[in-house]
């Protein structure tokens, strides 16, 4: 290993890198959900008697796309705090 780093930092570094690259892909949702309103107001604007047919496939869209965003928290968040490396890497005595 490195000379003055321990294998539980090197890991718990390695656990925090991971999060930050895994919270990268909040960028598409965010990109895509904007696109997706734009899209939608752009539509009303031109057809405003379908303005709620228009809302409801946008928002269910939006709904459908949050889910990449939600998933790469939940992965960050399991590994900055649940720490399952650490665990596993005690756990084999390494």
């Amino acid at each position: 290993m490195l000379q003055g780093i321990t294998s539980e930092a090197f890991i718990l570094g390695c656990s925090a890198i991971g999060a930050g690259i895994a919270m990268i892909a909040g960028l598409g949702p965010g990109i895509g959900q904007g696109r997706a309103a734009a899209a939608g107001a752009e539509a009303v604007g031109r057809q405003p008697e379908a303005a709620a047919d228009i809302t409801r496939t946008m928002l269910l869209g939006q709904a459908v796309a949050e889910t990449t965003g939600i998933y790469s928290l939940l992965i960050a968040i399991i590994l900055l705090f649940v720490r399952p490396l650490l665990s596993a890497y005690v756990n084999l005595g390494l």
